[in-house]
This record gives structure tokens, sequence and C-alpha cells, in this order.
């Protein structure tokens, strides 16, 4: 989660929504890491998670990533957990829950959904305060830098 809080910081800077995921193989080595980059690539699909499974499967050359974890900062969104189901993702570890968007919160545990072709085990809330921390911040300071540029009478 140290790795994935690292890209988060990333993101951060780059003023892009602070998320940051890594995908270990079996062996728990690094396969791959990514950020958020929606803002900067202008992608509704530039999630964190999307683009680490995109990356594994073009550099292991094959898109069934049995065996992986994948570490993320934020509790997944439906469509990033339908990624991993699609991608065979063998466990998910998350850092923060994400009560409006993420997908277990939601209601959307697609992860053990035994009507689709595969499960898998997910852990939540690891160092959920520091991943909750920097996403808080970040947009605290959104919210703070918008008001500035707006109109006194919009304020």
């Amino acid at each position: 989660m140290a790795i994935a809080l690292e890209s988060a910081e990333q993101a951060y800077k780059n003023f892009e929504v602070p998320v940051g995921a890594i995908l270990v193989g079996a062996d728990g080595k690094e396969i791959v890491r990514s950020s958020n980059l929606k803002e900067m690539a202008n992608d509704p699909c530039g999630h964190a998670e999307i683009l680490v499974i995109r990356q594994a499967a073009n550099l292991l050359n094959n898109w069934r990533l049995i065996g992986t974890t994948l570490y993320v900062t934020l509790e997944p969104c439906p469509m990033c957990l339908a990624a991993m189901v699609q991608a065979r993702i063998s466990q998910l570890v998350f850092g923060a829950y994400d009560l409006k968007g993420g997908a277990l919160s939601l209601g959307h545990n697609l992860h053990n959904d035994k009507r689709l072709n595969h499960q898998f085990n997910v852990i939540g809330g690891i160092r959920h305060y520091e991943c909750s921390r920097i996403l808080s911040t970040f947009f605290r300071e959104n919210r703070e830098r918008h008001k500035k540029n707006m109109p006194k009478s919009q304020q």
C-alpha cells in the first residue's frame, strides 16, 4: 500500500484525484503501478486500476492476470471492480472506503457474484487514514482554489 500511496502523491502533484494503484504478482513483486490520469488524458476510464490492468496485460502479453493482487488507495468504483473480474485478478486490497462511489459500499459485490465466471478476495481499510487523508486534503484544496477563482457574486 505504501507504493500505491506514492502513486497517489504523484497524482496529487499533477492535480489529479489522488488515487494510486500497484499490481503485484504471486511472488509479491511489482508488475506495474499507476495513478489516476482522467484529467490529464481527458479519459473517463483513466482510473488508476484500469491503467494498471491495461499496462500489466500489455507487459505480460496476457489479459488474464491470474495470481495477481491489486493494491489501490481508494475503494474501486463499479467500472474498476468489473474490470478486475474480467482481468481475473486474484485479490484486491484497498485503503479508503468510498461511501459515495465505491462499488462495495454501494452494494455492487461483483467480486463474489457466483453468476460471473470469476470471483476474488477483497480486503478493505488498509491504511485507511492515510489514504483518506490525501483525498480529503485534495478535495478541500480544490474547493478553495475554485472558490478563489469564482466571482464574488457566486460565492
